[in-house]
């Protein structure tokens, strides 16, 4: 089928509005497929896209699906920047409080218009984080192309959590982050064979100078990410544990390798039940905008 009135949103710019992750955005159709819904993002010319539900649930979260050309995810940080963008654009509201129901767990939205965007906030939730086996790790580094040279000299790999688990691997500086070339291939069996969505390779901030990084999720079908919210957020949970903080809040520079400049906000806490994070980005909905009122 021909999807009707998609809008492609620039998810995650940076702060002057430049670059963001392109994500297709579309009202869902409960009589398509999910291979339509998988075919709607490449059409769009984006990486990802998102599908809006017609109504709420019952505990009152508005229903959001997110697909690759490859499958459907149980959740996307960009992504939900892109479909709150969107949902405030549809009103004549300055600020859109909200809830988001995405892969079986309903969340607390706000999106607000500003001069240069929206910019959107979500509820990541509880993020788990754990060391990875000897033999992860291998994998992972070995399949990014990765030395001892090229990591970082105290920072250590992470596995984190919000529900999709993924590895967060940490490189001595930006020049190695940009030297950066996995075999996608082989990455991809390692991403599967260890049940990862991908691979976050980063700096960490340090002071006022923001962190980078690159997302690289070829077993889903994304070889690199412009922008990866929810890792973003793992992140910020990494950082608080191993220092010890009772708060951290980072922003995190990311698509430059892909000429596609990006940025990402997020904070973390530790509370009673464990670790919450916080995200967020700003959003450019495109001309062209279409859709229900």
């Amino acid at each position: 089928m021909s999807w009707p009135d998609v809008t492609v949103v620039d998810a995650c710019v940076r702060r002057d509005g430049r670059g963001g992750s392109p994500t297709a955005v579309a009202d869902d159709d409960p009589g398509a497929t999910d291979a339509e819904r998988r075919a709607v993002a490449a059409a769009a010319g984006a990486s990802h896209a998102a599908f809006l539900g017609p109504e709420r649930m019952p505990d009152g979260g508005w229903p959001v699906r997110f697909f690759t050309a490859a499958a459907e995810l149980s959740g996307c940080g960009h992504g939900t920047v892109a479909a709150q963008a969107v949902r405030l654009v549809r009103t004549a509201l300055d600020e859109l409080n909200d809830r988001q129901h995405t892969g079986g767990r309903t969340f607390d939205t706000v999106a607000i218009r500003r001069p240069t965007g929206i910019e959107v906030w979500f509820d990541q939730g509880l993020v788990a984080l754990r060391d990875p086996a000897p033999d992860e790790r291998a994998a992972i580094v070995a399949a990014l192309g990765l030395t001892a040279d090229g990591l970082h000299p105290t920072d250590e790999p992470r596995i984190a959590a919000p529900g999709t688990p993924r590895m967060l691997v940490p490189v001595r500086d930006r020049a190695a982050l940009l030297g950066v070339q996995p075999d996608f291939g082989r990455l991809a069996a390692a991403c599967r064979r260890f049940g990862l969505l991908g691979c976050f390779v980063y700096v960490p901030p340090v002071d006022d100078r923001p962190g980078a990084a690159r997302m690289f999720a070829p077993a889903i079908g994304v070889d690199e990410d412009v922008a990866n919210a929810n890792s973003t957020g793992c992140l910020a949970a990494h950082l608080l544990d191993t220092t010890g903080a009772r708060t951290v809040a980072i922003e995190v520079e990311q698509g430059d390798a892909l000429g596609r400049p990006s940025s990402v906000l997020a904070s973390a806490r530790r509370g009673p039940a464990g670790i919450t994070t916080r995200v967020g980005g700003l959003a450019v909905v495109r001309d062209g905008h279409r859709g229900r009122d």
